[in-house]
């Protein structure tokens, strides 16, 4: 079954756009986590750090990468069209970059080229999965999920 290809669900009445969003019974809730969980990681960038941690931990990195992947798939899964991909992983690279500049001036936290590489990985992870089945794994939680009673 192409997941593209459908505009209705729930006897023709749709949430949000079947040309921009998939057409979830609850848009607003994937929308939410995934806005919780960028704004997740834009406070977790900016928290001071406790001090000694090492300048190369590879422990971080994966984290980096594991984080921005989780974004872009996730919000990959929200938006199914390619271009639309192509932005979100220019916006998260751009926000992973403001970041690391944020924290290089913090004073706090340092700046590490590797994080920006590490993001960057996660993204074209994210991207290469959303080319797979786990692009619509929402979209099925989604039809999955019992409708609210009214």
């Amino acid at each position: 079954m192409n997941i593209r290809g459908i505009t209705e669900i729930n006897g023709g009445t749709t949430c949000a756009s079947p040309d921009i969003m998939h057409p979830f019974k609850y848009p607003k809730l994937w929308l939410g986590l995934g806005w919780t969980f960028f704004a997740l990681v834009v406070f977790l960038s900016l928290w001071p750090k406790l001090p000694g941690v090492l300048s190369f931990n590879p422990g971080d990195k994966i984290g980096h990468l594991v984080t921005y992947m989780t974004l872009m798939l996730w919000f990959a899964n929200m938006y199914p069209q390619r271009n639309h991909h192509l932005l979100l992983a220019g916006a998260f690279l751009g926000m992973g970059m403001g970041l690391e500049l944020i924290q290089g001036m913090s004073g706090y936290r340092t700046f590490a080229y590797m994080d920006i590489v590490a993001n960057g990985l996660g993204i074209l992870l994210g991207l290469w999965l959303a080319e797979t089945r786990l692009a619509t794994c929402l979209f099925y939680l989604d039809t999955w999920l019992p409708p609210l009673s009214q």
